[in-house]
């Protein structure tokens, strides 16, 4: 293997994290079979400087020359990978897996995929991947694993990715193109006696349908939501707000914000900045629900949906928001956004959080009840801003009609850890701070 070279996956709750090797050598020994669930520091494989007693380490060292990967995102892999095995080690492989949708419910589910997998004795595994399966090109595990159960050849398969890699998506399409023809399809022999199970699964769709396996974020997110809708008493509460004084603000400062930040300021912050205030006010709503009691958390780390190009949803956490104006918090948010979206979050930039905020708006939504991100006990909705016609009220009292911004804002709050006044308490100090606030002065 090579420095830099993808070794493996890790998988968190949130997060998919290729790892790379961080020196030059051999893969003498694997510790861990694909799909196995491991304690935190524990040993998952040796990588010697000298040929374990077979060579064939020439291969693996010359292969990595065309190696295109992106350095910027081998080099986060590797400065993450201690804590991204500890938080991702507990799952490693559901990733696999996801194509037999059928196992899904089965608890045991990861046990088809390790022995799948199990031909990892060999320490030459570090030379299959690259060479048969992969032919000149490096691929990471799950996208080595995917060419293999459907007999594709990667040089047939154009990479998206930096440098031309092929990535998970790339392999989703060719499959689900139709048939390609298959020269490695010998190499991928090993691995059809163990995948016997799943073969029947693809082909349970008819003839006009496409199985898409799930993701390792999808399987992880539909666990959760499954959970979370089964834990709590979800409650929903609306308000309309009028968002006129924010954009009087974001109107005229939008420019130079650009230019001075690198993005766009949009009403994200300015919402955040309003719910840090509000939590002031109503803390019960940045709590986690006990069975004896409600324990109200006197930090506000705020945790902000992030949607990866329809491919998944991350939430990465905004830590100690409570401490943070409006400047800060935009910053924030659009460097973990960025993070999230080129695969680059670690373990700590998604964990903690104690309140949510998601954020449909973008796509002209009206009103979103989102689903509680556990162990939480609420989260925010907030949906599209449009021009429309508000009655005024004029210094003298008098009324009149005005066309100003204006969209609603959504809580999704647990019944068991407070009631309806309290929820629509909080949800109206949030519109009262948008709308009478010196924003101005924020920036």
């Amino acid at each position: 293997v090579a420095e830099d070279e993808v070794l493996y996956e890790v998988s968190t709750d949130k997060v998919d994290t290729e790892v790379a090797s961080p020196a030059s050598g051999f893969l003498a020994e694997i510790v861990v079979a694909e799909g196995d669930t491991v304690d935190v520091g524990a040993k998952l494989a040796v990588i010697t400087t000298e040929a374990p007693g077979g060579g064939g380490g020439a291969t693996p060292a010359a292969e990595p020359a065309p190696d295109d990967e992106p350095p910027a995102e081998e080099s986060a892999a590797e400065e993450e990978t201690p804590d991204a095995e500890a938080e991702a080690e507990p799952q490693p492989t559901p990733a696999p897996k996801p194509e037999p949708a059928a196992e899904a419910p089965e608890p045991e589910a990861p046990e088809p995929v390790e022995r799948t997998p199990a031909p990892a004795p060999t320490p030459s595994t570090a030379s299959v991947p690259t060479s048969p399966i992969g032919g000149g090109k490096l691929l990471s595990p799950v996208v080595r694993r995917l060419v293999a159960e459907h007999g594709l050849d990667p040089e047939a398969i154009t990479g998206s990715g930096a440098g031309g890699r092929i990535t998970r998506e790339d392999v989703l399409k060719v499959i689900e193109s139709g048939p390609v023809e298959a020269p490695t399809a010998p190499a991928a022999a090993p691995t059809a006696p163990t995948r016997a199970v799943p073969a029947p699964m693809a082909a349970t769709p008819g003839e006009r349908d496409t199985a898409v396996p799930h993701s390792n974020i999808r399987k992880r997110t539909a666990e959760h939501m499954t959970r979370s809708l089964a834990t709590s008493a979800h409650v929903y509460v609306s308000i309309e707000v009028d968002f006129e004084a924010v954009e009087r603000v974001r109107r005229a400062a939008k420019d130079e914000w650009k230019a001075a930040e690198g993005f766009s300021l949009t009403y994200l912050p300015f919402i955040a900045r309003a719910v840090v205030d509000a939590v002031a006010d109503f803390p019960e709503v940045n709590a986690t629900f006990g069975a004896d009691e409600l324990i109200v958390h006197h930090y506000l780390n705020l945790g902000v949906a992030v949607d990866l190009d329809y491919k998944g949803l991350m939430v990465p956490v905004v830590h100690d928001a409570d401490g943070k104006r409006l400047r800060a918090i935009a910053r924030e948010i659009s460097e973990l956004a960025g993070k999230a979206r080129t695969k680059k979050l670690g373990p700590d930039d998604i964990s903690g959080g104690t309140f949510t905020i998601t954020n449909p708006g973008p796509f002209g939504t009206t009103m979103t009840m989102p689903i509680i991100n556990q162990p939480q006990v609420a989260i925010l909705s907030t949906d599209g801003v449009k021009r429309r016609p508000v009655v005024v009220t004029g210094a003298d009292g008098s009324e009149a009609i005005a066309i100003h911004s204006v969209g609603n804002l959504t809580l999704t709050w647990d019944h068991r850890a407070f009631d309806g006044a309290y929820s629509s308490g909080f949800l109206s100090r949030v519109r009262e701070l948008l709308e009478t606030r010196d924003w101005a002065a924020e920036l």
